[in-house]
């Protein structure tokens, strides 16, 4: 064999080895199925709430508006994005879907096929969530009256691509630190609740130019097209205490006596609202308390 043989096939070996990291398939469990029990029901549709899916899978119509037909448009700096149908319509939603694909969507950001979810699903969050919330939040979801709509496609630049999340998903890996840990067992489950199933991050803290969260200026506040979002970092909550954010969660009261508007008003009121109290100090425990103990 000539060098030039040699050259070639190194180069198509290591040339393989990107594709597979960059595409390879997530790895989980083919073992798991999506409970039909009561139980498992119930806890979904708890985690369905505090998890904010209503907020973006509302449906767009005054007959569709309390279920998760889809269809709501999010504007973003990379195009515009139109939620999905998640209710079990086979032709239109998840009707179809095992147990691995709502694990490989959920933590992954692929798609039953393989193909990737652009990152404004906020799969990147949910990865952080342990495999029994997903399955309990999928079967809640299956449980679900099928509503036959089909959410518009993406809107994006000519250069986007499904297939350039891939790279993206990679830089993302590499650029979050990372993230503290707790021991005490409320910061702990505000951590959870905030990071990964409320996922708040994906709207309060700042982003690259490529669209990556800067973790280290974490709930630091930023934009989402025109629409500014309030910072929740340690010097924004400086003043607050755990039963002022407590009540923010419940009713949207801030310290100052305003009630908070906009968005964060149907956040409130359609998840947040209806956590359990537990829950909420949780909550404001990790953003207070934590925060204090970062000063």
């Amino acid at each position: 064999m000539n060098k030039r043989k040699i050259a070639l096939a190194i180069f198509l070996g290591l040339a393989g080895l990107i594709l597979f990291w960059l595409f390879a398939p997530p790895s989980v469990s083919s073992a798991n199925q999506v409970s039909t029990s009561p139980a498992a029901i119930a806890r979904g549709e708890y985690l369905v709430i505090a998890g904010g899916c209503i907020s973006c899978h509302r449906g767009q119509t005054e007959e569709t508006t309390e279920t998760l037909s889809g269809g709501l448009a999010l504007e973003t700096d990379f195009g515009t994005f139109y939620a999905p149908n998640i209710t079990p319509d086979s032709d239109n939603g998840i009707g179809d879907w095992e147990a691995e694909d709502f694990l490989s969507a959920l933590k992954h950001g692929r798609t039953p096929s393989g193909s990737f979810y652009f990152p404004a699903f906020p799969y990147r969050a949910y990865a952080g969530m342990t495999d029994e919330d997903v399955l309990d939040m999928a079967a809640y979801l299956m449980s679900l009256e099928p509503i036959s709509y089909s959410a518009p496609d993406p809107e994006v630049p000519g250069w986007l691509f499904r297939w350039t999340v891939a790279g993206w998903n990679k830089l993302a890996d590499i650029s979050q630190p990372d993230l503290e840990q707790f021991d005490d067992e409320l910061l702990a489950r505000g951590a959870y609740l905030a990071r990964n199933l409320g996922h708040c991050g994906e709207c309060h803290t700042p982003r690259n130019g490529l669209g990556i969260p800067d973790f280290n200026r974490e709930y630091a506040g930023a934009e989402i097209g025109d629409e500014v979002i309030e910072a929740i970092s340690a010097a924004a909550l400086e003043e607050w205490t755990t039963n002022n954010f407590d009540i923010f969660l419940l009713l949207g009261l801030k310290p100052e006596g305003e009630f908070v508007g906009g968005d964060m008003n149907e956040v409130i009121e359609h998840n947040t609202s209806k956590l359990t109290d537990e829950d909420r100090d949780a909550l404001a425990a990790f953003f207070t308390r934590h925060h204090s103990e970062e000063d």
